[in-house]
This record gives structure tokens, C-alpha cells and sequence, in this order.
């Protein structure tokens, strides 16, 4: 099927930009997690059996910072092992967590520990008048300590005080994926209450002394490694989120056209693109900017194993992404979640120029040699992409941003496809 009919004259110009954002980042690894550690004295021991759980897609360098956290647990002279916390990643299977972490570089022989894998739990008991609250069983009946490991940041699908983190990790990633699903069925309107109910019940049940908190900067860059104590978590917690909300990557414009977005994807977001980053989730714009007509997909990440999820926010997407999906994986992280509304393939075409002429075609009050398109490579890199000409006088304005390439056609091959190299 051609859209060639929609091609409704030039196309505007563009340019590639790059964004400055805060650079402070973590470059010792090694010594951040040594130092951690070290601020909780006593909460591990000799000889105890120590279960590190780590599962949250796309941290930086969580491959160094759980070697670190493997190698400080064995200094103090316990045994460690990790598991897989991660709900109902991997398509739901012990076998499909296990590709996961190694997907991160995590395997038994990087890590120099065992890694053991399974879906099944145990239930610890109930709150919110019947909620069941579910736990790894390997990380309940084989460990004495647990340390959940996992990134602080803004959720994709709901808000509160405490959104991603290590209470989320308590109260879902432990829970595999019949807690993720149980906890999922309760809808997320009523997340910001439910994730502190389960996660300070769980702390109740399970000897969980601290947790490893992970903070990237706008370059999603680790900026931060914290050890927070078990009683200090909740109140913790909030104020790395703020951290993490006034350090990630925003676009710096209010309104955009077009923005394509080269690729989605579960390594780049839960939601395979970020809400926070495009303003817009299942149910329609977040109402925190910015105002994006149209968003076309080019492709899924090789990291992201065929997992489509969000595609369903696109307007426009590509075949090559299609063809590459996953519908086990995807739909079965869409159940867990409630929502089937992030499988859903939307406009499919063969090209990038027909994408860019149907996306243009559906904007409102548009024309092609003027319009508003953001070009980048996904929402979790920010720091390169290209912009239209009647962007870039704001975004120059801003003080944050520099031309790398100026301004030039949008170029397409014999293909129809983008010539400009990849951000």
C-alpha cells in the first residue's frame, strides 16, 4: 500500500542539536557501592545467606554495580546469591529472566555467584482488606538477608510519593509475576497508596536491613548509589525521587508536530517510551508537556527482545518494528499490567517518508514546510537530536542547546528511508 497521496509538498529543513544537561555521574562504581555498603555496618554478616535482587530493565552499569554489591557481600563473609525481580519480564518464565539479566551482563560467571530463577512465591499474607501480598520463594526460603537493588525514578503510569524504586521492587519485582498481576488487577489509580502498603508489610515479614538505591542524571548516567535503611525507605525514598525528577531528561520545547522516535523499547522504558519524556500515555496527554501531535516509531530495541510495549501510543509506526514484535512477551506483560491498550499497533507503514507524510496528514493546523518534528533516538538519550527549522530559534533561546550539523533537507534514500545517520 502506497501513501504517496499524502506527501502534501517540501518538507521543512532540520538540524542536529545536542542538549546539555547536568553531567555529574558516578565514574567508581566499585568504590560508590563499597561506600554504601559501608554506611549501613552490621546489616550483613558472616555467614549468612545474602539474596540480591535486581531486575528493573535499562540502569546504567547495573552489571558493575551488582558485581560490586556480589563482592562486598562475600568481604563480610556471607554467601550470596541474586535472583531475577522483575514481575512478569522475560515473558513470564524462569527461563526468560534468566535472558534478561544476561541481556544486562549478569550471568552466574560475571557475577562469580549463582543466579536462581523461578516463578514461584509465597504468600505472606494480606492488606488493603484482601490484597495478597506475594515474595520470590527462593528469596524467602533461602535467604536470610535480602537487599532489593534498583533504580529510583518517575513511573511511567501512575504518580505519588514514592513511584520506581526499591519499594516497588518490595512490592512487585519481588512478587514475580502472580504478585505483579495481583497487584496490577487493583489498577493503578490506587498505586501510590498500595506500593507503600505492600512494600512496609513486606519489611514486616522479611528480614530486608536496606536497599540499594540507583539514580541516573539527564545522560541516564548513574549520579547516585545510596544505601537506605529498611526504617528509612519510605521518607528516603521521596526525596531521591525529587533527585531523580530534577535531574532526568526533558525536551526543552512545549509543542512538537512530529516526533519520531527511532526506536522503543522495554531496556529504554517499562512503557517503551517514557510518559514523562513525551507527555502522552494510553489515556491521552499527561498534562506535564509537552503537547506532541503525532509520535511514529521506526523500530524496537535489540535489548527489548521483541517486547512492544507502548507501541500502542504511537500514531504511525513501521513495519520493520511490527515484524519484530513479540506477541508472547508483549502481551503478556500488556495482561499483567491491565493494559492491553499498549499492544495495539496503530497506522503501519513501509517507510520513513510515508510515515512522516501520513503522521504530517493527521496533525491539525499544519503544513509539511513548517511543521514542529523532533527527531530522536529514543526518550531515555536525549542528548543528540534533530530538530526542524521552526523549532530551533527556541531551543537556541533555552542557553542548553548547540548546532553539531546545520541545517539541511530531511534526506531519504533510494529506499524512502532516512538518510541522516542515527542519534
Amino acid at each position: 500500500m502506497s501513501f504517496k497521496e499524502f506527501e502534501r509538498g517540501e518538507l521543512p529543513r532540520w538540524a542536529l542539536v545536542r542538549y546539555h544537561m547536568d553531567p555529574a555521574e558516578v565514574t567508581d562504581v566499585a568504590g560508590a557501592v563499597r561506600a554504601a555498603f559501608a554506611a549501613v555496618p552490621g546489616a550483613v554478616g558472616p555467614g549468612q545467606r545474602v539474596c540480591l535482587a535486581v531486575g528493573s530493565r535499562g540502569i546504567d552499569r547495573i552489571d558493575e554495580v551488582a558485581r560490586a554489591a556480589v563482592d562486598e557481600v562475600k568481604r563480610l563473609g556471607a554467601q550470596v546469591f541474586i535472583i531475577p525481580a522483575m514481575g512478569s519480564h522475560g515473558g513470564a518464565t524462569a527461563e526468560g529472566q534468566l535472558e534478561v539479566l544476561a541481556s544486562y551482563g549478569i550471568t552466574p560467571e560475571t557475577m562469580g555467584c549463582e543466579i536462581r530463577s523461578s516463578m514461584e512465591t509465597v504468600e505472606l499474607g494480606t492488606v488493603e482488606n484482601g490484597v495478597p501480598v506475594y515474595i520470590d520463594r527462593h528469596a524467602y526460603e533461602g535467604a536470610d538477608v535480602i537487599i532489593p537493588v534498583n533504580r529510583v525514578k518517575p513511573h511511567t503510569d501512575f504518580h505519588g510519593p514514592v513511584e520506581s524504586g526499591l519499594l516497588k521492587m518490595v512490592a512487585i519485582g519481588l512478587g514475580k509475576q502472580k504478585g505483579a498481576d495481583t497487584f496490577h488487577a487493583q489498577g493503578f489509580a490506587v498505586f501510590h497508596r498500595l506500593i507503600p502498603a505492600v512494600g512496609r508489610f513486606t519489611l514486616t515479614k522479611v528480614n530486608i536491613p536496606f536497599g540499594l538505591a540507583l539514580v541516573e542524571n539527564g545522560h541516564a548516567r548513574l549520579t547516585h548509589i545510596e544505601a537506605v535503611p529498611a526504617d528509612q525507605i519510605w521518607e528516603r525514598e521521596q526525596a531521591l525521587l525529587k533527585l531523580a525528577r530534577d535531574r532526568m531528561a526533558r525536551l526543552p520545547v512545549s509543542a512538537v508536530d512530529v516526533l519520531i522516535l527511532d526506536y522503543i523499547g522495554k531496556d529504554i522504558s517499562g512503557l517503551g517510551m517514557d510518559s514523562n519524556v513525551v507527555g502522552r500515555y494510553y489515556t491521552g496527554p499527561t498534562g506535564t508537556g509537552p503537547d506532541i501531535q503525532r509520535i511514529i516509531v521506526r523500530d524496537l530495541t535489540p535489548g527489548t527482545e521483541g517486547n512492544a510495549v507502548g507501541i500502542g501510543m504511537a500514531d504511525v509506526v513501521l513495519r520493520q518494528a511490527v515484524d519484530q514484535m513479540d506477541a508472547h512477551k508483549t502481551y503478556m506483560n500488556c495482561i499483567t499490567a491491565k493494559t492491553p491498550e499498549g499492544a495495539r499497533v496503530a497506522l503501519t507503514v513501509d517507510t520513513d517518508r510515508e510515515a512522516l507524510a501520513v503522521a504530517l496528514a493527521c496533525c491539525l493546523k499544519v503544513t509539511p514546510a513548517e511543521a514542529r518534528i523532533i527527531r530522536l533516538r529514543d526518550t531515555k538519550h536525549l542528548e543528540r537530536f534533530y530538530v526542524s527549522e521552526s523549532l530551533l530559534p527556541d531551543l537556541l533561546a533555552t542557553g542548553s542547546c548547540e548546532v553539531l550539523e546545520p541545517l539541511h533537507p530531511i534526506r531519504f534514500d533510494a529506499r524512502d528511508m532516512l538518510m541522516d545517520k542515527e542519534v
